[in-house]
């Protein structure tokens, strides 16, 4: 295999092993994906927003993120209260679950979705140490081939996200019953409430 492949194949494996791991935004894609809503746009914004951000740590900006650690900290205050007012909604539905409708997206539900999308991925200060800080580094030991190393983190999240998203209905047998989405909402409620006190908490 050539150097260039390798570097690609080096970073689809990085960039898979750091999104595949359960967290806030992937809880919210999977439960978009069942329900059918924005799926697309969510999608797109998840994967096109690490893009950005991969590109930005290639790039050298996560030299400047390191040198700015009171901007992290802002970032997990607002993020860890978002994350946390989710998961008591979350939570809320437990106590009134409803079977799953496929129904047309409304356009209010995408601008709720996109913004969701958007205050989970860019309110995390995870995001910025796993994509940007940690990627970066590691890209910058490919040298010349930091791009390819990039290219290949980039190509890793389309493809997580795109299962993820679009391979959720496939479960929407299993969620026609309230029961499995209590055990959905008990997920994304613990998932959510668990990561927004970490954040809160040095």
């Amino acid at each position: 295999m050539s150097p260039l492949l390798l570097a690609v194949a080096a970073g689809f494996g990085t960039g898979l092993s750091l999104i595949v791991a359960i967290g806030a935004q992937n809880a919210f894609v999977l439960r978009q994906g069942i329900r059918r809503e924005a799926v697309p746009l969510v999608v797109g914004i998840c994967a096109a927003s690490d893009a950005v951000l991969i590109a930005l740590g290639v790039a050298g900006i996560g030299s400047v993120v390191r040198a700015q650690p009171a901007a992290l900290t802002v970032v997990g205050v607002l993020g860890g209260g978002f994350l946390i007012c989710y998961g008591v909604l979350a939570a809320r539905r437990l106590f009134r679950p409803a079977a799953l409708t496929v129904s047309g997206t409304t356009a209010g539900s995408s601008r709720r979705a996109a913004l969701t999308c958007l205050t989970m991925t860019w309110l995390n200060p995870h995001v910025y140490l796993d994509t940007v800080l940690l990627l970066g580094s590691i890209a910058a030991t490919h040298g010349a081939l930091r791009w390819e190393f990039a290219l290949g983190a980039v190509l890793a999240s389309v493809c997580w996200f795109t299962a993820l998203g679009f391979g959720a209905r496939l479960l929407t047998g299993f969620f026609a019953r309230p029961s499995s989405w209590r055990v959905l909402d008990g997920l994304v409620a613990a998932t959510m409430v668990t990561v927004g006190v970490t954040l809160l908490i040095p």
